[in-house]
Parts: C-alpha cells; sequence; structure tokens
C-alpha cells in the first residue's frame, strides 16, 4: 500500500469510528443505553455496524474521553451518566498544564475571587435558612480544625462549596471541585502554622457575617479580602517569579 492509499484507510477507518461513536452517543442520550448498562459486545458492534474492531476501539476511546463511559481492562465499558462535574473534570485535565507557573495559577485564582464574590453577593441577598445553618455549621467546623492543616484545609473547601450550592445550579458546584483539584497542590506545599489558620477562618467569619447581615457589598468585599490574602500565601509556593 502506497502512502496515499493507507492515509485513505486511516480516514475510513476514522470516519466508521466516528460513524459508531455518535450512534452509542444518541442511544445514551435517548435512554436507550442507561447509565450502569454495558455497551455491547465488540464482535456484535463490527456485525450491526459493519466495521473493524479497530473502530469499534476507537469509538469506545472517544466515548470514555467524553466521560460517557468507563473503561476496564477485561471488561465491556460500563455506561457513565453525562453530568457537569464530568464536563468539567475533563476540562480541568488540559487547565492542569496550563497552572505550572505563578502567572497560570494568578489567572486560575483570579477567576475564582471574580466568581465568588458573585456568589457570596447572591448568597447575602439569597440564602435561605437552610443555607444559612450550613454556613454557620461549616464555620464552625472550620474553628475546631484550626492547627490541623489537612482537617483545616478540608473544611476550608467545604465552607466555599456551601457558596456555590446556595444558587442551586449545578455547574457551580462542579466549578468548585475542579478549582480544589486544581489548587490543592500549593496548598499542601504552603508552610503556616495555627495563626494562618486563624487568619483564615476570621476571613471566613466575616463573609457570613455580612450574609447573614444581608449585606450583598460588604459579603463581596469581605470575600475578595480573604481570597486576596489567601494568594499571597499560594504565590509563595512559586520559589521563582514567572
Amino acid at each position: 500500500m502506497d502512502h496515499g492509499a493507507e492515509l485513505l484507510g486511516r480516514d475510513s477507518v476514522g470516519r466508521r469510528s466516528d460513524v459508531v461513536a455518535q450512534e452509542l452517543m444518541r442511544m445514551i442520550q435517548t435512554g436507550g443505553l442507561e447509565e450502569g448498562d454495558r455497551l455491547p459486545a465488540e464482535r456484535d458492534l463490527m456485525q450491526r455496524y459493519g466495521v473493524s474492531r479497530t473502530a469499534v476501539r476507537e469509538a469506545i476511546i472517544s466515548l470514555a474521553n467524553r466521560g460517557l463511559v468507563v473503561t476496564r481492562l477485561g471488561h465491556r465499558p460500563v455506561v457513565r451518566k453525562a453530568d457537569y462535574e464530568i464536563a468539567i473534570d475533563k476540562i480541568g485535565k488540559l487547565v492542569g498544564h496550563l497552572v505550572v507557573d505563578r502567572k497560570g495559577v494568578w489567572n486560575l485564582f483570579d477567576s475564582r475571587i471574580f466568581l465568588e464574590a458573585a456568589l457570596a453577593r447572591w448568597a447575602a441577598a439569597h440564602a435561605r435558612r437552610d443555607d444559612i445553618d450550613e454556613l454557620r455549621d461549616a464555620l464552625e467546623a472550620n474553628r475546631q480544625a484550626i492547627g490541623d492543616s489537612p482537617r483545616f484545609d478540608e473544611t476550608d473547601a467545604g465552607f466555599h462549596a456551601i457558596l456555590y450550592r446556595i444558587p442551586g445550579n449545578p455547574i457551580y458546584p462542579a466549578v468548585h471541585k475542579a478549582y480544589v483539584e486544581w489548587l490543592v497542590q500549593h496548598w499542601r506545599s504552603m508552610k503556616r502554622g495555627a495563626d494562618i489558620d486563624q487568619m483564615n477562618h476570621a476571613g471566613h467569619r466575616a463573609i457570613f457575617d455580612a450574609i447573614i447581615a444581608r449585606d450583598p457589598d460588604n459579603a463581596e468585599e469581605a470575600l475578595r479580602r480573604h481570597l486576596v490574602a489567601a494568594w499571597e500565601f499560594v504565590r509563595s509556593t512559586f520559589t521563582v517569579e514567572s
């Protein structure tokens, strides 16, 4: 086979795998294949669509890359329900390559400040009694964790997570999960003691106080002060300015 014919063969396999992937996606979206179902066996898919094993396997890889199936060696792929968390997780694998220097992390952190400032305003104006109770409990858990860095980080993230849940939009909690995963390595590498935990807890307390006072301006300002101060410690994880 000459080079041109070889490329044509590859293109053909690619087109056929795309057709199989699109059909399987359609079945997942319409309920023909539900969450937890196993995909048909490779041989069945080959016969159904008249394609090679290579085309079937490329189609399955495409579905896995989209988060629509879970693959395991020696087992048929299992359908996974598509949701915002999966979608953002896929983006996160790319973003992870963009936050290896101080400038990249600042861009990410700045976007977090921008979003959380809006969420703090929303909470001050719209938080329900259950939301306030949840924030109060998270704040107390955060206070009790002062001096225990791993637990403090967990309760810190837990407090902020509530701000992302209050509007009731499922995209926001998925974004928060991504922020935590992108930034956790920097948090873990920060050298700090109980005094820094106390400062961060005080920042959470100021945000909470403004929310229960139904003061959107102060809630936003408290949030910005808290995260700008937090950034000063994150930037310390970079030994060389980028």
